[in-house]
């Protein structure tokens, strides 16, 4: 799996915002700053995540942006979702829509069970999970396999 840059910086983006929930709303430069995002690719983000309806706009000289739920509320894969679109596919194709024959038939249940372990991370962690650090204690016992920071 891959991340963007995009879905990265949204992430980055919205765990600013839910840190600093009870200080009113940040000006996409104050994010752009204190989470070292390109401003211009920023906003292009913030607007993406306004549309999806995770975070609010407020114009004026006490304007911004905030999050537009809870960050209790918003999953990681929430993020994601809303900037890049589906969390797993192949070639561009959501897996339930692939067909495979021969000794590739078996492909098929493999990327769905990517698609579904994906799923069980990213949907269980919340923008205020992360903000916290106090990630929930499955994707924590995760981290401590052996290999879990080993590149291959």
């Amino acid at each position: 799996m891959r991340i963007s840059a995009r879905a990265d910086y949204a992430v980055r983006a919205a765990l600013q915002l839910a840190a600093s929930r009870d200080d009113g709303p940040l000006k996409a430069e104050a994010i752009a700053a204190a989470q070292d995002i390109p401003h211009k690719f920023l906003e292009s983000i913030l607007n993406d995540m306004r549309r999806g309806g995770l975070v609010l706009s407020q114009r004026g000289g006490n304007g911004g942006y905030r999050l537009a739920k809870p960050a209790e509320s918003i999953s990681i894969a929430d993020v994601i979702r809303t900037v890049d679109g589906p969390l797993v596919s192949v070639r561009g194709v959501r897996p339930p829509e692939l067909s495979y024959t021969g000794p590739a038939e078996s492909l098929l249940p493999l990327w769905i069970a990517l698609r579904s372990n994906v799923r069980e991370i990213l949907e269980g962690v919340s923008l205020a999970d992360v903000a916290s650090a106090q990630l929930p204690s499955a994707v924590s016992e995760l981290t401590h396999a052996p290999d879990a920071w080993v590149n291959p």
